[in-house]
């Protein structure tokens, strides 16, 4: 693959724009703009004023939407990984233009912006209650009512409900035209788009580990995408799509990875899962004697007396370093990446100190945290209602002629085809309106489904 056409500001639906890397265009799409904006800015500020990312802030991250101590939700981290992203793309950027100076001058130098933005949407497709309410919408086909629809429908559709990704999801939500919207959907550049599809292939290929890229109904799109930006395609003619990853996913993955497993620990800490003495001491396992001493000297020169504030202190030093790191392992293995022969994250590609440090973070969150009282009481009720708006809204879509069905299908949102005639189509309206709400929104859906909530009137 080549940065030249791997960074393009064509846009999904719309024409006129050159794929070329030296910055100019061969025609303008929107003689009206009177700003001076890149085309990658232009697709972060569409993302932050857009309602999917407003939602965010009603998502759980790990722990359950705050009581009296505010920790992290969707929002929160899709912010905090986007500021890691543009810190990430920058610095690669800067370094791949001094070992190729004829790339200076081109669009490679908006790396940082592009891989920030993707890092904005990396979560847009996540499903109310986590990963528990990914389980839900999966296990509907396979454990539950849903498996009666097994023939009634393709066999693509059916791997893409029996295996439901939010990294898919995502793509679709930015891509698919929903009704009363404009074709190419948010009408994002392909460099954008590329960079947050993590798994590039169809979910015939999602195996045991459940992962895979797009649905197939947006498969055309991603392979008009991956084509254009010659992205290596890995499947032979004729069978369902598999691409190498896009350079700029290694980004965004790491950026994800960096921003989760260490702000989940200062949230632990927070709570009171975690000591101070154990929080500091994972944070400091990350430098060496001298490093640590420089940095407890810094927090006692600073005279940070406050616990918290020095765990904030530690926290952001850790940061600091696994940018680095990652960084450095990305442009360590630059030509593999570039082949699509690269195995793994950057994340365990980066110095045995920093990456034991890492896994045993990753031990004790497992362990404390992601097993926790708080976090386990969350999936368990966000299945349960996840599971009974899928009973519900199915039924309904796959009955329409009922009163109750009707009723019903009336609270669905109009830019979903809950009408149409082909019943795919109404699964995946179905599939679209829950996924795409908050945690408060499904809670309150559910309980009035279920008559224990009511308008006071």
């Amino acid at each position: 693959m080549h940065w030249q056409t791997l960074i393009s500001n064509k846009r999904l639906g719309q024409t006129h724009h050159s794929s070329s890397g030296n910055g100019a265009d061969s025609g303008e799409h929107h003689p009206e703009r009177h700003d001076e904006r890149s085309e990658f800015k232009r697709d972060y500020d569409r993302l932050i004023f857009s309602a999917p990312f407003r939602r965010l802030q009603n998502k759980t991250q790990v722990f359950p939407l705050p009581g009296s101590i505010f920790v992290h939700n969707r929002l929160t981290h899709s912010l905090e990984v986007a500021s890691v992203g543009m810190s990430l793309g920058s610095d690669v950027a800067r370094d791949v233009i001094k070992r190729n100076p004829e790339l200076a001058g081109t669009r490679i130098e908006e790396l940082g912006t592009i891989v920030s933005t993707a890092c904005l949407a990396h979560d847009l497709g996540n499903p109310p209650f986590g990963h528990s309410g990914e389980k839900a919408i999966q296990s509907f086909f396979t454990e539950n009512e849903g498996e009666r629809l097994r023939d009634r429908i393709t066999d693509g559709l059916w791997n893409d409900l029996t295996h439901f990704e939010g990294n898919a999801n995502a793509f679709r939500l930015l891509t698919h035209r929903y009704s009363g919207r404009r074709t190419g959907g948010f009408v994002m550049t392909y460099s954008m788009l590329a960079s947050i599809v993590k798994y590039p292939f169809a979910s015939n290929y999602a195996g045991e580990h459940g992962k895979f890229g797009f649905f197939n109904s947006e498969a055309d799109t991603f392979q008009t995408v991956a084509d254009e930006l010659g992205m290596i395609r890995l499947s032979p003619d004729g069978e369902p799509l598999r691409y190498a990853r896009h350079p700029l996913v290694y980004l965004v993955e790491a950026a994800d990875d960096i921003c989760y497993e260490i702000m989940d620990i200062e949230d632990a800490h927070k709570l009171k899962l975690l000591s101070y003495e154990e929080t500091r001491n994972l944070l400091l396992d990350f430098f060496d004697d001298d490093v640590q001493k420089r940095i407890l000297e810094r927090i006692e020169v600073e005279n940070i007396t406050d616990k918290n504030e020095q765990i904030v202190y530690m926290r952001a030093s850790v940061i600091g370093k696994l940018e680095n790191e990652c960084v450095a392992a990305f442009l360590a293995n630059e030509r593999s990446i570039m082949d699509g022969t690269f195995k793994g994250t950057l994340i365990k590609s980066i110095s045995q100190r920093q990456r034991e440090a890492y896994r045993r973070c990753s031990d004790v969150a497992y362990d404390k945290i992601y097993r926790s009282k708080p976090v386990l009481d969350v999936e368990l009720a966000g299945y349960r209602v996840m599971t009974t708006l899928m009973e519900q809204l199915i039924d309904a879509a796959i009955n329409p002629n009922r009163f109750y069905s009707q009723q019903l299908l009336r609270r669905v949102s109009s830019q979903y085809e809950i009408d149409s005639p082909d019943v795919e189509t109404r699964i995946m309206a179905v599939v679209d309106f829950i996924s795409g709400m908050t945690d408060v929104f499904a809670l309150d859906f559910y309980q009035k489904i279920n008559g224990t909530s009511l308008p006071i009137v």
